[in-house]
């Protein structure tokens, strides 16, 4: 164990709003010891920022570590070489110009599917009937996993996260992460006969082509269906929240002054869907003054990173005129999101603007919970409009 500060926390009132003892963290005791999550957390902006790139101490590598165990071997949980060996070969499936030319025609028709059924209701939820299938339609394009639902795909996404958060070790909690790894096996199995006959440029495609085999496939493509599902539908339905919460904001889009790029890079800052990433001490060294021992758990809190008052001025407050460049809810380091570019596309470029562009009167119906800490967004957001 680390001999940092050791800081106590509610784990109940960390999963509702982890952002106040965070802020004290930042204050007093940036890189401490948390019992009840057994690691020690990196809290601040430029700790952060500097401490994820040095992978020779803090290590993905966690061959016993909860995302490995529940998703199997994946470029999340490598280093080196064996990491930017398959970061190369996803590559092709998540380019800047397969984004533009071949994701981005496909995003815009089935969000504007989505518009269209929901037209008709006046009312819905947001983050359940919106944002969550959006999300799942848009990951079964780019995975490949066309045989899987919608539901489907979003149930499987919150299981294996839940089980690679299950730092308190619920034995039910890794039973369904465990179940739904399975079912993601043996979908991918189903769908590789024909994307050999026909390959393409989905993740599973490009996978296969470059080698891998279908466990390390597997691996990869669990770890995309967690991050691509939960950050961009709590996004989704979270920027929107946030433009609806902020009309002074969302004016600023109307009249030209900012863009829904500059509201997507602000809300991740606001509230990173990712929260954290943990690493594994690779050997005794010390960091910020602290030492660590070898194969200790530690996590870096983007989250926390992202309302550091150091780079952020009133870090607490949604301002889409701010500049969010010191941000970093996709991480810093070499593992950096993959996915990034997609998602700022399917969020900023289509879910967000055509909503709202669509339904002018688009209102807020009721009070819009967050929860989470390693993973954060509304748990609902009813709106109304006039159908």
């Amino acid at each position: 164990m680390s001999d940092a500060p050791i800081v106590h926390i509610d784990p109940a009132a960390f999963h509702a709003d982890p952002y106040p003892i965070l802020a004290l963290m930042r204050d007093d005791t940036p890189v401490c010891y948390v019992p009840e999550l057994g690691a020690t957390l990196f809290t601040r902006r430029d700790d952060v920022f500097v401490q994820e790139k040095r992978v020779d101490v803090f290590s993905s590598h966690q061959p016993a570590g909860l995302l490995t165990r529940i998703m199997g071997p994946n470029m999340m949980r490598k280093d080196g070489d064996a990491h930017m060996f398959e970061r190369r070969a996803l590559f092709p499936a998540l380019s800047p110009r397969t984004v533009r030319d071949v994701l981005a025609p496909q995003f815009c028709a089935l969000v504007q599917g989505h518009i269209d059924r929901l037209k008709p209701l006046g009312r819905c939820d947001l983050v359940t009937d919106y944002a969550m299938p959006v999300a799942a339609d848009a990951l079964r394009i780019m995975t490949g996993l066309t045989n899987m639902e919608a539901a489907d795909m979003d149930a499987a996404s919150q299981a294996m996260l839940d089980a690679a958060a299950n730092y308190r070790g619920d034995a039910e909690v890794d039973a369904k992460g465990l179940d739904y790894a399975a079912r993601v096996l043996e979908l991918i199995k189903a769908r590789l006969p024909e994307l050999r006959r026909s390959p393409d440029l989905s993740i599973i495609s490009v996978l296969d082509q470059a080698g891998l085999d279908v466990d390390a496939i597997a691996g990869n493509v669990r770890v995309i269906i967690g991050g691509g599902q939960n950050e961009p539908r709590d996004a989704i339905a979270g920027t929107i929240w946030a433009l609806l919460s902020h009309p002074e904001q969302h004016a600023l889009i109307t009249d030209g002054t900012a863009s829904y790029d500059d509201a997507f890079g602000e809300y991740v800052r606001f509230v990173a869907p990712i929260g954290m990433s943990p690493r594994r001490v690779a050997r005794d060294d010390t960091a910020c003054g602290v030492s660590f021992e070898k194969d200790e758990l530690i996590f870096f809190m983007f989250g926390s990173a992202c309302r550091d008052a150091a780079h952020f001025t009133n870090p607490d407050r949604f301002d889409i005129t701010r500049n969010t460049g010191p941000a970093i809810p996709f991480g810093a380091g070499p593992h950096f999101c993959a996915g990034a570019a997609a998602s700022k596309t399917l969020i900023a470029g289509h879910a967000v603007p055509m909503l709202l562009d669509q339904l002018p009167d688009l209102t807020l119906d009721a009070d819009v919970p967050f929860a989470g800490w390693a993973f954060r967004g509304p748990v609902s957001c009813p709106v109304r409009w006039k159908s």
